[in-house]
């Protein structure tokens, strides 16, 4: 197959020309050599009355063979005319191949004669036999194979680039789906033409081919109005994050640490009338726990284990149906850590607040207590912690005590007892650390 990007008309230059070709001049189409063993493939709008010459290079008239799809290993000569500096075929054979020897130097080329395979379109069908994933169209109308041998006799095909062209949904972005033109390009009718179904209502263009094209002379044919009946959708999921540097297991992918509070979005196509977000805890969704037949979902993972989440959408009539990749949502055990000392008041940012380590807890409440019972602090969110003041002041150092209770992930109950020692920490004259109480961590 070549590709029509490798068309261009005949250079001036070129050690070949053309004779007597009218309005429409010769398109010369440059193949692969390494594949083709040919220098150049060109196409001809009528061959009727066109000659074909090759310009001397050393003085002395080149000899001349040509060859078909059948006869490329036993050449024929050709007889030609020389003028003293080209040598002349005065009539091409059409749709043959031709050996033009310079010297000892071959030169490989390929003729073809357009008005034998030339395109017409008349009117185009729609055949919705499967609209889910396959348009079919029937052309009225005659575009062939445009076949030539290679110097190594395989037959090969000249892409024509018939192009049909329509509309269709794209995510431009992570988010909403955008109006898009498409052009599928085929090489021939031969094969028939068939495209993924369009995302949205269409008509569908056909045009060709890339050598009426270059003429200006490019046919062109509408379909009729098509609706589409195919869906798709796509998803994303954002998981909210919090930063507590006392809390593990905040991992960057989803899940983690309980509450793992996830919003689920599906961005569904135009023909989709019915959705439905479906939680299970199996990855074939044989368990389904959940279902929500809406476009978004704010949902709290509260309990520990391995969940999967998947949009899925239809058409109006059920019959054409998407489903979109799955998410895998890994809620950790819980754990809680609680410490007993801490600096309130000497160095910033370094054991200066007391906190407990813990994860997934999905209840929590603490109380903080002096010797003589009083409660310093309370607080409910296990990320938070006592930062040693007591009204808006420092408290004495010494011992108090904490009352924490909670709820894992896990369904574990805990309810922890404990002491706290309350040290401060200042600058000595020697410029070594000391304390204002005896011992240490």
């Amino acid at each position: 197959m070549l590709m029509a990007a490798a068309l261009a008309l005949l250079s001036a230059s070129s050690q070949v020309s053309f004779i007597g070709y009218g309005e429409h001049h010769p398109i010369v189409v440059k193949p692969d050599k390494a594949l083709t063993g040919l220098d150049s493939i060109f196409v001809v709008f009528d061959t009727d009355g066109v000659g074909m010459s090759f310009t001397s290079t050393n003085g002395e008239p080149a000899m001349w063979q040509s060859y078909d799809l059948h006869t490329w290993g036993s050449p024929e000569d050709i007889p030609f005319r020389w003028n003293g500096h080209e040598t002349i075929l005065d009539q091409v054979i059409p749709n043959k191949g031709y050996i033009i020897t310079q010297g000892t130097r071959p030169h490989y080329y390929w003729v073809v004669n357009y008005a034998d395979y030339y395109l017409s379109l008349n009117d185009i069908f729609i055949i919705n036999d499967n609209p889910c994933s396959l348009v079919n169209f029937r052309v009225d109308g005659e575009g062939h194979k445009i076949t030539y041998s290679s110097v190594h006799g395989n037959v090969e095909v000249l892409d024509r680039d018939i192009q049909l062209s329509y509309y269709t949904l794209a995510r431009e972005d992570s988010t909403n789906w955008e109006e898009t033109p498409a052009i599928e390009s085929f090489e021939s009718l031969d094969e028939g033409i068939t495209v993924d179904p369009p995302l949205r209502n269409t008509v569908f263009t056909l045009s060709g081919d890339c050598f009426l094209r270059e003429w200006g002379l490019e046919e062109t044919i509408k379909s009729q109005f098509y609706t589409t009946e195919a869906v798709s959708c796509g998803t994303i999921a954002v998981q909210e994050k919090r930063d507590n540097n006392n809390e593990k297991g905040l991992d960057d992918g989803l899940g983690g640490s309980a509450p793992v509070d996830i919003k689920f979005t599906g961005f569904p196509t135009d023909a989709v009338v019915y959705r439905v977000w479906e939680m299970a805890t199996d990855p074939e969704f044989e368990n389904v726990i959940l279902q929500y037949n809406q476009d978004e979902v704010d949902y709290s993972f509260t309990e520990a284990g391995t969940y999967y989440m998947r949009y899925r959408v239809a058409n109006a009539a059920g019959t054409c149906e998407y489903v979109s990749d799955t998410y895998t949502i890994t809620v950790s055990e819980s754990e809680l850590v609680c410490p007993n000392v801490f600096s309130p008041g000497s160095t910033e940012g370094v054991n200066d607040i007391w906190k407990v380590s813990y994860k997934s807890l999905v209840e929590f409440h603490c109380w903080i207590f002096n010797r003589w019972g009083t409660c310093v602090c309370e607080f409910t969110d296990p990320g938070q912690g006592w930062d040693g003041t007591y009204k808006g002041r420092l408290v004495d150092t010494g011992v108090y005590y904490y009352v924490v209770t909670a709820l894992g992930s896990d369904g574990v109950k805990y309810k922890r007892r404990g002491d706290i020692t309350i040290m401060r920490y200042k600058k000595g004259a020697n410029g070594t650390s000391g304390g204002d109480m005896g011992g240490g961590f």
